[in-house]
């Protein structure tokens, strides 16, 4: 199937409802709602992959806002917003560079960034719950070791679609 614009247009599409699935479902499931996250997190590099850079900005655009509208304010739909709907982008223009430790040092560069958005946000708009009995650095590290088990699980996941499915797909 050729890259037209109607086909753009239909996986866009469906990329869209598939990432507000997802998020919906993290919303409402009881438990592994990062975990979910985490799966829609992996549409935007298929996107990418699938379609177009440009495309990809409009499927991630119009599930952040429709997550918003039909979800309000909660903290996974900012938790997309913010990390996981934007990392494939970063990721994909970091990777470009072909500078592994610059690479590894950007990435989690924006990781703390948008860790350090969200608990803001989080504080600022629900009950500050979280009373850490442990010092913040041991925290701060934790997360950047899931981070980066994040990041690889990410890259072997484009990997394998972009070599088993990615014909399939275009």
């Amino acid at each position: 199937m050729a890259n037209t614009k109607t086909s753009n247009l239909t996986k866009g599409g469906i990329y869209t409802a598939l990432s507000l699935l997802f998020i919906y479902l993290s919303n409402i499931l009881p438990t592994n709602k990062f975990f979910i996250l985490i799966i829609v997190s992996c549409i935007i590099p298929i996107s990418i992959l699938t379609t177009s850079l440009k495309n990809s900005v409009t499927i991630y655009i119009a599930t952040s806002l429709l997550s918003l509208l039909l979800l309000g304010i909660k903290l996974n739909v900012l938790s997309y917003i913010i990390f996981f709907g934007s990392y494939g982008f970063i990721k994909y223009y970091i990777e470009r560079m072909n500078k592994l430790p610059l690479e590894i040092l950007l990435k989690l560069v924006f990781a703390n960034i948008c860790a350090v958005i969200i608990y803001f946000l989080y504080t600022l708009l629900f009950i500050d719950v979280m009373n850490l009995k442990f010092p913040i650095y041991i925290f701060v590290i934790v997360l950047e070791i899931i981070f980066l088990f994040y990041d690889y699980a990410l890259t072997l996941f484009i990997s394998y679609v972009s070599k088993h499915y990615l014909k399939k797909l275009k």
